[in-house]
């Protein structure tokens, strides 16, 4: 879902896959591969492309329809964002290994995103909101 939104918002600002590669520092190669889901599109650069043209996670990654008000994310805080993903596992009372199971994510892949140890990848962040129907901008910085 994410390919697909993110090629219609790059449509929808008139702009070529060689404009926003130069915007976000990578080839038009690699805003084909993002496009067509044959590499996924790294978080920073996902929520450097959000920032930019004022669409949300939410939106671009298709867990919405529509593009709501967006509140730009300032920095990608790994401690921040795991201290979300451990508040939403108590909060689902559940333990990790059942938290991630449900997501298909490796447990010490996720235990290092609860910890804060290494910032979420783009996938399993959608993962965890897809599955249990969360917001991908509450996860990533928004209050």
């Amino acid at each position: 879902m994410i390919e697909n939104n993110l090629r219609y918002c790059r449509e929808e600002l008139k702009m070529t896959q060689k404009e926003l590669g130069f915007i976000l520092g990578v080839s038009p190669q690699t805003i084909s591969n993002w496009e067509t889901g044959y590499d996924p599109i790294t978080l920073h650069r996902l929520v450097r492309f959000c920032n930019l043209y004022n669409y949300s996670l939410d939106f671009v990654c298709g867990i919405t329809r529509k593009n709501i008000k967006y509140d730009k994310i300032a920095v990608l805080d790994a401690k921040a964002i795991g201290k979300k993903l451990k508040k939403l596992r108590k909060i689902l009372k559940i333990t990790q290994d059942k938290f991630v199971n449900k997501c298909g994510i490796h447990r010490t892949t996720y235990n290092h995103y609860e910890t804060g140890y290494s910032i979420i990848k783009t996938m399993a962040a959608y993962s965890i909101c897809k599955t249990y129907k969360v917001s991908m901008d509450w996860l990533m910085g928004k209050k």
